[in-house]
């Protein structure tokens, strides 16, 4: 009876001891007594307890950090860099047992290959240069490692160069250097901003100078027209009294408003304001008789007042008399 129940247990524990279920994510590498047997597929798998022995390998796309390490520059200064690799192994059988049997811990190897791969590039470069030329480094780092993890049976995906810091009082330094270049250049803008106002101003200047003179310019002509019309006008009507109608304009004028003139007694220009006034001018016997205090009447004839802009005519006792 014993017997009977080890010889149908044991082959179950066996059979049940030696199932493998393989994720679609995975592959496998089945070993017997330590020789590589066969490639396990994703799925129901089973192998002999004991003897057999099996290795899954993911081959999905995995990330690794480089880990941030200290590299002098070109330019002797210290940067903290770090960086990321992403990658996968390839799910052919070839591959597969290359991962395992090509190299000792694929993952640890690749992030001591990339560190060694990043100081030997930064390490040609300024710290400047490095921060500005970070696809040009990821380019390289993706180069060397593909070549390098050939025989892997892996495939590098891509690199990304994750930080390059420079020491703390570098950094202060660099910040320093970026706020005077923007302080530099904003003044520069302010300057130009303020040369232009400037320069418009200058114009708008210029344009008003040219507006006044052209204005006085045409104001002068008009006025020189109207002085030669009346010039022909005069000539035309009063014939050698041109003078004499201009003294009568400005005498005009000033009367408009009320303005007292003293006329010399024996100026043409009594008689003709006497006639525009309505008084008959006098012979130039009755005129030398005159007495003193005459005289001095027809020196004022500008204060009389005046309507519709002309002196009114004098009465008729105001009329000067000749002396007996």
């Amino acid at each position: 009876m014993y017997v009977l129940f080890l010889a149908v247990v044991v082959p179950v524990v066996g059979f049940l001891a030696g199932i493998r279920v393989v994720r679609p994510t995975h592959k496998g590498l089945v070993e017997r007594l330590g020789k590589y047997r066969r490639f396990a597929s994703p799925g129901f798998n089973w192998i002999i307890p004991v003897i057999d022995r099996m290795i899954q390998v993911n081959t999905t796309e995995q990330m690794v950090d480089a880990q941030p390490q200290e590299i002098i520059t070109n330019d002797n200064l210290n940067a903290r860099v770090d960086a990321q690799v992403y990658f996968k192994v390839k799910d052919d059988e070839a591959s597969v047992k290359s991962s395992q049997y090509h190299v000792n811990n694929y993952k640890n190897q690749i992030v001591n290959l990339a560190r060694t791969t990043l100081r030997n590039i930064i390490g040609t470069l300024t710290l400047k240069s490095a921060n500005s030329e970070r696809d040009n480094i990821n380019g390289a780092l993706l180069t060397t490692l593909s070549k390098e993890t050939m025989s892997w049976g892996m495939a590098i995906v891509r690199t990304e160069l994750k930080e390059i810091d420079p020491p703390k009082d570098v950094q202060e330094t660099m910040n320093k250097v970026v706020k005077a270049e923007n302080e530099k250049v904003a003044a520069l803008d302010f300057a130009n901003a303020v040369e232009r106002q400037a320069d418009g101003e200058k114009r708008a200047a210029i344009k008003r100078a040219e507006g006044i003179k052209q204005a006085k310019i045409l104001a002068a002509e008009g006025e020189a027209q109207a002085i030669r019309l009346v010039n022909e006008a005069a000539n035309t009507y009063f014939v050698g009294n041109a003078q004499l109608l201009r003294k009568l304009e400005a005498l005009e004028k000033s009367m408009s408003h009320n303005a007292k003139i003293v006329i010399p007694s024996g100026s043409e220009l009594v008689n003709v304001i006497g006639e525009l006034a309505g008084v008959v001018p006098l012979p130039e016997a009755a005129r030398g008789r005159t007495t003193e205090e005459e005289r001095q009447r027809l020196a004022v004839l500008a204060q009389v007042p005046q309507r519709d802009g002309k002196p009114a005519a004098l009465r008729e006792r105001d009329r000067p008399q000749p002396v007996p």
